[in-house]
């Protein structure tokens, strides 16, 4: 049995702690904050509660899997997830609406060509069916296995099937996700769909891969799930499996440095000089959170900076959630040029001067309101990382206005409004200026993949999102697995099954 420590109480970390305490190590967690859960938080004022991260779970069987592998209980014994039907609700810049239902490629042709016009259906369901290759290509090395040490083999290979486009004398395959969207979509509000699955993770669709096209496929395959209560009951079940299996966790506990001996981890410094030796150590921090982190194996991935973070504004409403009201919709800007150069380029404009892409969401869910007469709502928005909290909250203005087209009645509903901003973020992260890391995705010369869950130093490993297989709750949960796999089968280990 080894003694292991755990730096940071996020989902991936715990994950890891879960696992390798099945596999009969000890281990301790030491979170700097004064609870578990990374960027999975809740606010509650008044009776009313919101999920202040992710608001809704794709890929559930990467958590089913963790509950299968540490208990009797699997995932449906501790949280009741729900699928959300239709996935979602789109607003576009013309006023055009169309509701996608979940996980159902027939019924997103069939409802895509009656809002938009004959052939757009049939055109996103062709791009699935090469999102699909694109996935079942990079699903294992990018999800399911170690980084591999030939790592310039997924930063080369483009992996997504583009089709031929012919332009002038030349020939070309796309290779930006606007480019898929231009040549093969070719009309504006599927490519403002395409898009928006892009920005949601923090990735500027002109220059991110084609390979992103795997994030709306993962949706459209696996389906958006709710759980009720909030994104934090899943947080929660996993903390108490942790307890379960008798891991243990110190709140309040700042790791400030590793300790080393005879060339290999040997445990951590808290902040006021205590020692813990442990045998292993795993870091699931962003970088510069732990100034002595070293570097991961030679040639590696570099860590990844200048992402982008997000705009929550938590919305108490007056009156009950409508009848038939979809979960979730999108209000899609009538400004994309200025949105993307807004959150990649020059930074947020003065108030008024933003028109963002806006995430409504409406869980049908008395857990989160006081009673039957209230309704909870977020807003999301993709915003530069380390934007003022006045920016913010000036910027909350504009969101709510683009909310009004999904919410026609919110200005006269409202009891208040609260933004979440990415210093909030920061402080419940670590991230410097409340950066979110988005998935790890091929191509783009390695831009878009994340350093190893190896390190350097051995005995010390990393996990969460700011290693591999990057940012979401489904690749934190696959990276606790992919560090417990290295830790208990060692350098051998090949991957999950």
């Amino acid at each position: 049995m080894a003694r292991i420590a755990v730096i940071g109480a996020g989902m991936g970390a715990m994950a890891a702690a879960a696992r390798l305490a099945v596999a009969g190590h000890r281990v301790t967690v030491y979170e700097r904050t004064e609870t578990y859960g990374g960027a999975v938080r809740r606010r509650e004022r008044d009776g009313f509660a919101f999920d202040t991260g992710p608001g809704l779970l794709p890929l559930p069987a990467v958590w089913r899997d963790l509950f299968l592998k540490t208990g009797k209980e699997p995932l449906e014994a501790c949280v009741e997830l729900t699928q959300v039907d239709p996935s979602a609700r789109h607003i576009f810049a013309d006023g055009t609406e169309v509701s996608v239902p979940n996980a159902s490629r027939a019924g997103a042709v069939a409802s895509l060509d009656e809002a938009l016009g004959s052939g757009a259906g049939d055109r996103w369901g062709d791009f699935l069916v090469r999102a699909r290759e694109a996935w079942d290509r990079t699903r294992r090395p990018l999800l399911e296995e170690p980084l591999w040490s030939d790592w310039p083999v997924l930063a080369e290979r483009e992996p997504y099937p583009s089709v031929p486009h012919k332009r002038l004398l030349r020939t070309r395959r796309a290779g930006t996700l606007a480019e898929v969207g231009a040549w093969e979509l070719r009309e504006p509000r599927l490519i403002a769909l395409l898009e928006s699955h892009a920005l949601a993770y923090g990735l500027d669709p002109r220059v991110a891969p084609a390979s992103a096209a795997v994030l709306p496929y993962m949706e459209h395959a696996f389906g958006a799930w709710y759980v009720r209560g909030g994104i934090r009951e899943l947080a929660r079940a996993v903390h108490e499996r942790c307890l379960a299996r008798r891991v243990e966790f110190v709140f309040g506990a700042e790791v400030t440095g590793l300790l080393e001996k005879d060339g290999r981890a040997a445990g951590v410094e808290l902040a006021g000089g205590t020692v813990a030796e442990a045998d292993f150590v795993v870091a699931g921090v962003a970088p510069g959170a732990l100034p002595d982190m070293p570097p991961r194996t030679t040639g590696e991935v570099p860590p990844r900076h200048g992402l982008p973070s997000r705009l929550t504004v938590l919305l108490a409403l007056r009156g009950p959630r409508p009848q038939g009201t979809p979960h979730r919709t999108v209000v899609h800007t009538a400004d994309r040029e200025g949105e993307l150069e807004a959150v990649f380029g020059a930074g947020l404009p003065g108030p008024g001067a933003w028109h963002p892409t806006v995430t409504v969401l409406r869980p049908d869910d008395p857990r989160l309101v006081p009673d039957s007469g209230h309704e909870a709502v977020t807003l999301t928005a993709t915003v530069p990382a380390s934007a003022s909290p006045q920016s913010c909250a000036d910027q909350a203005e504009a969101m709510i206005t683009a909310a009004e087209r999904a919410i026609p009645d919110l200005r006269s509903r409202l009891l208040r409004h609260e933004p979440y901003t990415p210093a909030d973020i920061a402080e419940a992260t670590g991230a410097q200026g409340g950066a979110i890391p988005a998935p790890a995705l091929a191509a783009a010369g390695g831009r878009l993949l994340h350093p190893s869950n190896s390190t350097a130093l051995p005995g010390l490993f990393a996990v969460g999102g700011w290693s591999h297989p990057g940012g979401g709750l489904p690749h934190a949960g696959m990276s606790g697995a992919l560090v417990s796999g290295l830790i208990v089968e060692g350098p051998d280990f090949r991957g999950s099954r």
